[in-house]
């Protein structure tokens, strides 16, 4: 028996040897191809890029994956509490592999064996962390292996909490947020710190199926496995069996964010943005990169801007007409599910969509669109209101002349038809006023003329309703807008805003072609000065001033101002013929207004990487003296302005000082009014009344903007800068300035102020009641006799004589100089 039982034990030492050997082998070979764990200490996930207001506001994220990182420290502990009861509640104290937890789930998979059941895992955190970041998900002993090997291993590199932060910023939550920062964000639209023990419960049960625990989907199996879990944190001495009863009560309470911007109105600057991001790193640094981008974007005065475009787009748009309705659907039975299903403009929440019920002659009574929860699933609720004809007499004549103009809602609108509508009154109001989205459309940019930084840039009546960014990406002939940089550029090379030029018809031909230029509305004024050529927006008289300094000075202007990158010299082009885009034209006001220095215009204050390093910054001025490390009687730091002058700063104030007559007297007269501010600015108004454009500025504020549509058509008799730009501007500016101090535009050092007589731009006389006090330049001043530019082009001096009662006066008393 003895030596029987030795060879058996023999027998069974060979075997357990063989076997130890055996598994040595084996453990060796999986071994051999494990990836290398060091790699965690680099650990740099895909992170969300984040767009910020100029005071902080989140504008937008961009990410493939929705995570934002989170060292441990910054995890709550109740959220912590919540994983490890959830998925590993002895993660402090295994070595990487719970074999406690690995027994267990081995018995329960014998017993589950044959009956089709997905065998239970034991996986323990570090494991998670092991498969997620350095291994496949096959289901796989040797992936099993691998894992367990490679979890001792990290175990041993790393620091408990290391490995949970590297867990909990890794995971997968669904509705694509990565990471326990952003699953707080995309469910609950919190902060970490924020989430309750029912919230942290129910974040912390969607990483083993969040499929299986969709919130909407399965809202029946989220809240079970939710209370699993807050069941376990009691258990594990975490929570208090009263506040686990206590959180349990509470709902799912999943409010998911939207995923767009989150500052309202703010869709067009946003993009902007994203598309200099891509331009200036690439796609996968802003998808992935995590990049804290702080933008120039003033919120008050993007709503400022935004409210007054729409305003003047609908005014112009209904003065037009009624284009019918946006759809016609069946109102006859439950319209609610129909009418849900078309898409609004999301952007304009002021209106909502309605289906007309029935018309009568006083009144059009209307559903409203019902709302749709998270599932889609239509709210079982129909409101209803009434229009009445007062609030849509606009609409009583059509667009397109396919109807004839009616006298009452009959014949405007029919049962069946889908229109917008706009409250009217308070909430418990159901009184509503007729809307349209406008076909004409237009862009409007403010900035600050001494940054360059653009603080409100609106691209079109709605986002939602189309994404071409009419600010940036519309190239529009500026017309008389541009007219300020001929006669600058003149201004800088020895003319005066007295100099006199002729406003008389003038006959161009070049290869054979005649071109004629006109004013607007035909007329000529004779001899006159530039500033009567600026505030009056004469064609005539800025054709003969280009033509008298030459055309390729005011293109080497114009491409120094920012406005071209390639100016053709042509004629034409003073006249504001060649394509350019509202930012360039408010970059190129911005040197006007700040007195000759050249900026480049931002979208983007300053861009810091996933670890808050300055990687970009669009302040260049230096300042010396503000980083000394204490006090001893020095001078207080000083901004270098190293900016380049692209303007003679006596020039600017020249030419601002003759865009303030624009408002005052000219095209835009009777249309600003900013309460007594100093305000400039000029219209602008393109062939055919294609395009209307108006351009202005006080000392600390230049805004632009156009009105016209997509594709060029011309906008109606009296379609000009003046009558439909100029008030967007005027309610612009009267919002965004009216809580800043006032300022004046400042006259530079050694000008001389001289009185001159309007017509001739010469000295006035005592008690000359045709007088303006015009700005010269130190060795420049009035002319002594009257002498016209640009006047043998047409005119013989008889026909002067007979269109200008000053040049005949001047003939008379023998003043010489005259032709």
């Amino acid at each position: 028996m003895v030596r029987l039982f030795g060879y058996f034990f023999g027998m069974a030492c060979v075997l357990f040897l063989v076997a130890a050997a055996g598994i040595a082998i084996y453990l060796a070979n999986v071994a051999k191809d494990l990836p290398d764990y060091a790699v965690l200490n680099s650990y740099a996930p895909p992170v969300t890029t984040r767009v910020h207001a100029g005071n902080g506001a989140l504008m937008a994220e961009y990410a493939k994956e929705k995570r934002l990182f989170l060292p441990i420290q910054a995890i709550p502990d109740r959220v912590k509490a919540a994983f490890l009861s959830a998925e590993d509640k002895n993660f402090y104290n295994h070595p990487g592999v719970d074999l406690t937890g690995l027994g267990r789930a081995i018995l329960v998979n014998l017993q589950n064996f044959g009956s089709g059941r997905r065998p239970v895992g034991a996986s323990t955190i570090t494991q998670q962390v092991a498969k997620n970041f350095l291994l496949s998900s096959d289901q796989t002993i040797d992936r099993k292996i691998k894992e367990a090997i490679l979890s001792f291993r990290i175990e041993q590199a790393y620091s408990k909490d290391k490995i949970l932060e590297l867990y909990l910023n890794e995971i997968f939550f669904g509705l694509n947020s990565y990471g326990i920062a952003g699953a707080a964000l995309t469910y609950f639209n919190k902060s970490v710190t924020e989430l309750t023990v029912a919230e942290a419960a129910y974040l912390a049960s969607l990483p083993k199926g969040p499929a299986n625990y969709h919130p909407f989907r399965h809202p029946e199996a989220a809240l079970e496995r939710r209370n699993w879990v807050i069941d376990r944190m009691v258990e594990n001495g975490y929570v208090s069996q009263s506040d686990g009863e206590e959180a349990k009560k509470q709902p799912l309470g999943v409010t998911a964010r939207t995923t767009g911007p989150s500052l309202f109105a703010s869709d067009y600057f946003a993009e902007a943005v994203r598309r200099q991001l891509i331009d200036q790193y690439g796609e996968k640094v802003l998808y992935e990169g995590g990049l804290s981008v702080r933008t120039s974007l003033d919120p008050q005065m993007q709503l400022a801007a935004r409210k007054a475009l729409q305003d003047g787009l609908v005014t112009y748009d209904e003065r037009r007409g009624f284009h019918g309705p946006i759809k016609q659907i069946d109102a006859s039975g439950d319209w609610g599910k129909a009418l849900a299903d078309i898409p609004t403009l999301s952007d304009v929440p002021e209106w909502r969509l309605a289906v007309v019920l029935a018309v009568s002659d006083s009144t059009v009574d209307i559903g409203l669109q019902p709302a749709k929860d998270g599932s889609g699933k239509v709210a079982a609720d129909r409101q209803r209101g009434t229009i009445d004809a007062k609030n849509m007499q606009w609409a009583f004549r059509s667009a397109d002349g396919a109807r004839k103009t009616t006298k009452s809602p009959v014949g405007a609108v029919a049962p069946g038809d889908v229109v917008y509508v706009a409250k009217l009154g308070d909430d418990a109001s159901t009184s509503y006023r007729l809307q349209q989205p406008p076909k004409v459309q237009g862009g409007l940019v403010a900035m600050d003329p001494k940054t360059g930084r653009v603080l409100a840039m609106v691209g079109g009546f709605s986002y939602a309703q189309s994404e071409f960014n009419r600010a940036t990406q519309a190239m529009r002939q500026p017309g008389s807008s541009f007219k300020p940089f001929v006669y600058a550029a003149a201004m800088d090379n020895g003319y005066t805003p007295a100099s006199v030029i002729m406003d008389a018809p003038i006959e161009i031909v070049s290869g054979g072609q005649v071109w004629r230029p006109e004013n607007y509305g035909g007329e000529s004024g004779g001899p006159s000065t530039l500033r009567s050529g600026i505030e009056h927006s004469r064609n005539l008289m800025t054709v003969r001033l280009a033509n008298d300094l030459g055309m390729n000075i005011v293109a080497e202007y114009a491409e120094r101002f920012g406005i071209y990158d390639h100016m053709l010299p042509v004629l034409s082009m003073s006249l504001g013929a060649g394509d350019t885009t509202v930012l360039r034209m408010v970059s190129a006001y911005s040197v006007i207004a700040n007195g000759g220095k050249q900026i480049k215009p931002t979208l983007i204050d300053r861009i810091q990487d996933r670890y808050g390093k300055t990687i970009f910054k669009h302040e260049e001025r230096v300042c010396e003296g503000c980083n000394a490390g204490d006090w001893q009687n020095q001078e207080e730091p000083n901004v270098v302005d190293n900016r380049e002058t692209v303007l003679d700063p006596m020039t600017a104030y020249q030419i601002t000082s003759m865009m303030q007559g624009v408002i005052q007297r000219g095209t835009a007269a009777g249309k600003i009014d900013l309460g007594g501010r100093d305000v400039a600015g000029k219209t602008g108004t393109t062939n055919d009344e294609k395009d209307a454009w108006f351009v202005g500025f006080t000392p600390d504020l230049v805004a632009g903007l156009y009105m016209g549509f997509d594709t060029p058509a011309p906008l109606g008799r009296g379609g000009t800068g003046g009558v439909l730009s100029a008030p967007i501007f005027n309610e612009f500016m009267q919002a965004a300035v009216k809580d800043t101090p006032e300022s004046k535009f400042v006259i530079p050092s050694g000008m001389n102020l001289i009185s001159i007589d309007r017509k001739t731009g010469m000295a006035a006389g005592d008690g000359d009641p045709n007088t303006i006090v015009e700005a010269f330049k130190p060795g420049t001043g009035p002319a002594d006799s009257f002498s016209v530019i640009g006047m043998d082009s047409t005119m013989a001096p008889e026909e002067i004589l007979k269109t200008s009662p000053q040049a005949n006066q001047a003939v008379q008393t023998g003043t010489p100089g005259l032709f």
